[in-house]
Order: C-alpha cells, then structure tokens, then sequence
C-alpha cells in the first residue's frame, strides 16, 4: 500500500482516536446524575467514575509511548481502541455502580494505549516539518468534540437514557481500529528490541502520577483530608524514587537525548500551565453564569461556545504562523492572548453583559488552540522516530494533568473567600500570573521552524 494512503489513515486514526477520547470525557460529564440515579449511587461513586479513569491514563500514558515505540504505534493504537471500544460496551451492560468504575478504570488502561499512538502515528507517516497541518488538524476535531459533547450528551441521556452516551464511540472505534491494524506497514522497523522498557521505572512513574491525579481530584472534591495528604506524599516519595532509578538504570524510560532537547521541558511547561489555567476558568466560570448570573445550563455552554469555535478555527491557522513567525514568537503571542481572556473573564461582576463574556471565550480559546498546536508541534517535531510515542505520551500526560490540576487550584482559591465575585477576581487573576510566568519557558523555544531556518539559510546565499 502507497505511503500517501497510510498517511491519509494514520492522520483518521489520529484524529477519530482524538475525538472519541474527549466525547467520551464530555458526554459523561452530563450523563453522570441521570448515571447516580438510574444505579442508587452516592456522589463520591460517581465522582470516581472519572477520578478512576484519569488515575488509569495519566499513570501509563508514558509506557504507553515507549510500547508503541517498540512494538508499533499503529498496532498499540488497534489494540487500545479495540479495548476502549469493548470497554464502552460493557459499561453499557453494567448492573450496578462498582461495574462502571471497574470498566472506567479499563477504558483509561485501553485510552493511555492509543492516545500516545495518535501522535506516533503522525511523527510516523509525516516528515518532520511537515507535522503542522496535521497536528492542527487533530487539535481542531478536540475542539469540535469538546463543544458537541454537552450537546450530544444530553441529547442521548434525555431521549436514550445514559447508558447510550458509551454506545456512542463503540462502533467507530472498532472501524478505525480495524482500518489502522489493516493497512500498517508491517515491514517498517520497530524500535530497537536491544532497549528495555524500563517497568521498574514505569512502576515508579505510574505511582507518581496516579497519586498526583488522586491528591489533586481531592483537593478539588473536598478540600484538605487525610487522603489527599497521604496521596501528596505518595506522589513525593515515588517521584524521588522514579528520579533516582531513572539516573541509575541503563535503559531509562525517559530518553537522555529526548530530554536533552532544548524544546522538550518548555513545551510541556507551557502545554501544563495552559491546559490548567483553562479549565480552571471554565471550572470558574460554570459556577459564575450559573449561580450569579442565573443562566441555564443551556444558556451557559452557549455563552462559552466562543472557546471551542475559536480553539476549532484557530488550529488550522498557527501552521502558516510556525512558518511566518517562527515557534517561540507563536507561542508566546497565544499565551499572552490566553492569559488575556482569562484575566478579563476575572474582571466580570454581576453587570457583565453577554459580550463581555464572548469576548473572554473568544480570546481563550483563541490563545489555547494556537498554544496547544504549537507546542506540541515543537514537542513531536524534535523526537526522533524512535522515541516519538514518549513524547506524545508526555504530551497527553500534560494535558491530562493540566486540567485536574488547574480546577483544584480553582477550587482552593475560590473556596478561600466568602464572596464568590471577589474570590473569582482572585483566582482567575492568579491563573493568569500562571499564564504569564510559563510565558517566559517559550524563550527558550526555537526561534524559527526548521522549514524557516532552511528558507532563510537559501536566502541569504
């Protein structure tokens, strides 16, 4: 089969993987009270129906990447969408509430399987410098799925009942699956069989994370406990340990020369920091539209519809920007806008009309679709084939952390004033000093694309 074909199915099965992965996070978050009810289940059960997949995928989403470097991306992305497809389906037939957690936890295993793949894939079938488009791409059918998602779940959960938002994704994972397993190129060479997959420091970074995402759920579902301090400290302990095994094994999971790249430790920085300040404001301003301004539910995702349109158009856009502008000046322009938008949405009060709220979501979703394209062009771009499914496992664990983390700042801060308008000023003020302190890692960012730095080498000869 010609390259252009695998090309053409590697970047579906990027962007279908993609899309099914963030519908399913979306459409659940609506189904869950019709989820409570329908199984006579307590709100910490339900809570875990997503606390356990996030624990699940950001544990693994790194050895993840190192089997697909190994063994195949393709073949780790069929297995993985197969498995969250199976997943889904039994969660539909689930008979009660610990039936469902189980299965969540199954789907994060099967979701850090393909997720990393999905820019494996692409680092794969695309030279180098020609990952923009196809990134922005895969970052614009997020977005589209993001603002769907509350639409299409609650469209479901009212008509079909909950169980049908998991029915949703089974049979266009199992096609894409089946398409992408079909036409891999089985005569490419895999990743060097010499290199071991390090499980003593997969273990250790698996701890490290699960209890990371755990600590910070707690945080933002109650505050201060016993069990969020223990977690906080589970997460130090295997850290260091992680650290110290990382520097003493011979085949470290974490590659010296991916780590080495002067593009690897910003670009994650800023893709953490952004994806944290972000859903911290949309956490934020959920509660503020609802509860102080006295919007629906409805009335609310369509006042907030400005971000996700944005973020769809702004994707496809910050290619021609990489090679007008150069990595470092893109990113720190979408940051800045960022930081803007969610500066703004904190200088709201119960006056603020229905523009002044677009125009926050406008310029949020703006900055975060020209962010998230360009550093994690940046990220994939300067992996080699070999450790290409590391570094998109990095980067999904950036943005699978960023969020938890960002809301349960949200919350803290929020939670730490009597008066919600003048606690949302402060916290909304303080993700985006955030914004503009992770700024600063975007020096350190490539000045120019690589595709740049040629042009203007033959230019100026």
């Amino acid at each position: 089969m010609s390259p252009a074909v695998r090309r053409r199915v590697a970047l579906a099965g990027s962007v279908v993987g993609a899309v099914l992965v963030a519908l399913d996070g979306t459409v659940l978050t609506v189904a869950q009270p019709a989820l409570q009810a329908d199984l006579d289940a307590s709100l910490t059960q339900v809570q875990w129906t997503s606390t356990g997949y996030l624990i699940a995928v950001a544990s693994l989403l790194v050895f993840a990447g190192r089997l697909g470097d190994r063994y195949g991306h393709a073949r780790l992305f069929g297995y993985g969408m197969l498995g969250f497809a199976a997943a889904s389906a039994g969660i539909c037939l689930a008979p009660d509430i610990r039936w469902v957690i189980g299965l969540r936890v199954a789907q994060g295993v099967c979701g850090a399987l393909l997720q990393p793949a999905t820019l494996g894939m692409l680092r794969a079938a695309y030279a180098a410098d020609s990952l923009g488009m196809p990134i922005a791409l895969r970052t614009s059918a997020i977005g589209v799925a993001a603002a769907a998602g509350p639409l299409v779940g609650g469209a479901l959960t009212t008509q079909l009942g909950w169980r049908s938002v998991f029915f949703l994704g089974v049979l266009p994972a199992v096609v894409i699956a089946a398409l992408v397993l079909a036409v891999r190129d089985r005569t490419a060479p895999l990743g060097p069989r010499t290199v071991g997959l390090d499980p003593g420091g997969a273990l250790l970074l698996a701890m490290s994370l699960g209890c990371l995402v755990a600590a910070l759920a707690g945080l933002a579902g109650a505050g201060g406990t016993a069990g969020t301090a223990l977690f906080a400290a589970g997460t130090a302990a295997a850290a260091t340990g992680f650290v110290a095994h990382e520097r003493r094994t011979a085949d470290p999971l974490l590659p010296p020369g991916l780590l080495a790249s002067p593009a690897v430790a910003p670009a994650l920085v800023i893709l953490l920091t952004a994806s944290a300040a972000l859903f911290g404001t949309l956490f934020t301003a959920t509660y503020f539209l609802q509860d102080v301004l006295g919007l629906d539910p409805l009335g609310t995702a369509l006042r907030m519809l400005p971000a996700a349109l944005c973020m769809v158009l702004a994707a496809p856009l910050t290619p021609a920007l990489l090679r007008r502008c150069g990595t470092r000046a893109t990113t720190s322009a979408g940051m800045l806008l960022l930081a803007a938008g969610v500066f703004g949405f904190g200088r709201l009060d119960t006056s603020a009309t229905q523009l002044a709220v677009e125009a926050c979501a406008l310029a949020m979703g703006t900055g975060f679709g020209t962010v998230m394209v360009a550093a994690t062009e940046s990220l994939v771009r300067r992996a080699d084939l070999g450790t290409a499914g590391v570094a998109g496992g990095l980067q999904q664990t950036a943005m699978n952390v960023g969020p938890t983390l960002g809301v349960a700042l949200a919350t803290t801060l929020l939670a730490s004033g009597a008066h919600f308008v003048a606690s949302m000023g402060v916290t909304l003020t303080a993700l985006a000093v955030l914004l503009l302190i992770a700024c600063a890692a975007a020096v350190r960012l490539p000045a120019r694309t690589a595709r740049g730095v040629t042009r203007a080498r033959t230019t100026s000869t």
